[in-house]
């Protein structure tokens, strides 16, 4: 009876999973492996790692409290909130827009349709807004479930034929460039920001369990909401390990170098896997790019309304505050888009540039909302029972700690 609450309780997970897999994996996972090759596998681990409890915090509040995050961060007080109001408005345009563009080059890798990018990511955000309006939270809990695992399988297959492939010996022969330029340390801080997925990703982990269990009228469950955050948080590390892998075993010591244009970069990415697997790993590895970047261009879409519906009343929720908030997500899902978009029409030549931008302001709010969210599980807002325990806690401190160090290498390597 127990395990059959706890997997009731899986699916939020699976939407962390798909906003976590995309341009972090994609792009920036396969340039560190590409780009460095394997001595750049430990700041993936260290992301992984230094960011696992403050995005866990968010679904183990909310299954607590029965309130999501933004609630929490107003009965902190003004500076928590409007921090958060801050961080989210100052990033969403440019997430979107970023992980919209590289879906679209992906996207005219694959149909070959000869549509420009931005034709693409009209197409792509119309298509899922029209799956999120019709089919609301149940259709993105669904299609999630089925991308993340199709995702997983494909890549797991791929990083299976490039170690066959014979490329391991040069991989690791071919020497590393230095850690310590300018270039290195500024990739490696933009690596961090996103990896596996930015900290404020924990508030839509929180408001998505929280809807979980209104859709399916079922108790929130702690336990369950700490199995479904694992599920997915170590989804989304694994498939992270395994582009970088990948990156590792076709591009490394390649030579090559990466287009700044998604459409063109999307193409390179491809052909390299092809000349170095064969031929016919050209659809499978365009197939599992493209499912990577649409799963992520659709939970963003979903999250970034539900969070502006949110705002407001964040403790309301009563039939008539759902059903204002519902309006409020329904123009908001469409407002979003339309700035993003406008975004891409100016600046579609240079998406590595509006993803380093919107990785690094990633990065500089960490500390912030990993400090917030310790807060309010270890303060009088969480039930004494559900707190973390004392060792638990001592890591969590740890994880802070690191997370800090690196804001300060961050803005010292931006200042200086």
């Amino acid at each position: 009876m127990k395990n059959k609450k706890i997997l009731k309780s899986i699916g939020p997970g699976f939407l962390l999973a798909g906003a976590a897999i995309g341009v972090s994996h994609l792009v920036q996972a396969t340039r560190a492996g590409a780009d460095y090759g394997f001595i750049l596998i430990w700041v993936l681990i260290l992301a992984c790692i230094s960011k696992y409890p403050f995005l866990e915090f968010g679904p183990r509040y909310a299954a607590a409290t029965g309130q999501h995050l933004i609630s929490g961060y107003k009965r902190l007080g003004k500076f928590p909130y409007w921090i958060y109001i801050f961080i989210t408005i100052g990033s969403m345009f440019i997430i979107q827009a970023a992980v919209t563009i590289v879906t679209a080059g992906l996207a005219e890798r694959l149909f070959n349709f000869g549509w420009s990018p931005f034709i693409w990511s009209l197409t792509i955000l119309g298509a899922s807004i029209a799956l999120l309006l019709i089919g609301k939270y149940p259709g993105l809990d669904k299609s999630m479930k089925v991308i993340v695992s199709l995702l997983t399988l494909a890549t797991l297959f791929a990083v299976i034929m490039a170690f066959g492939a014979g490329t391991l010996e040069t991989a690791v022969n071919t020497p590393a460039p230095s850690l310590w330029t300018t270039a290195s340390l500024g990739f490696i801080i933009a690596f961090m920001g996103w990896m596996p997925i930015p900290l404020d990703a924990s508030v839509w982990h929180s408001i998505w369990t929280r809807e979980k269990a209104i859709q399916s009228n079922q108790k929130l469950s702690v336990l369950g909401a700490f199995a479904d955050f694992n599920v997915g948080y170590l989804a989304a590390a694994f498939i992270g390990l395994l582009f970088f892998l990948l990156g590792v075993l076709v591009m490394f010591g390649s030579g090559s170098s990466f287009s700044g244009n998604s459409v063109e970069f999307s193409s390179q990415l491809v052909e390299l896997y092809g000349k170095t697997l064969g031929a016919w790993s050209k659809p499978l590895i365009s197939i599992a790019a493209f499912i990577t970047m649409l799963s992520t261009v659709i939970t963003v879409t979903d999250a970034f309304p539900r969070v502006i519906s949110e705002l407001k009343d964040p403790e309301k929720n009563s039939p008539k505050d759902r059903k204002q908030k519902w309006k409020i997500y329904t123009w908001t899902i469409f407002l979003i888009p339309v700035f993003s978009l406008s975004i891409l029409f100016f600046l579609s030549g240079s998406f590595t540039l509006l993803v380093d931008f919107a990785a690094g302001l990633s990065f500089l709010s960490a500390p912030f909302l990993a400090w917030f969210n310790y807060k309010l599980v270890t303060g009088n807002q969480m039930p004494k029972k559900h707190r973390p325990g004392r060792n638990y806690k001592i890591f969590s401190l740890i994880c802070f700690l690191f997370l800090v160090l690196f804001n300060l290498g961050y803005l010292y390597y931006t200042l200086f």
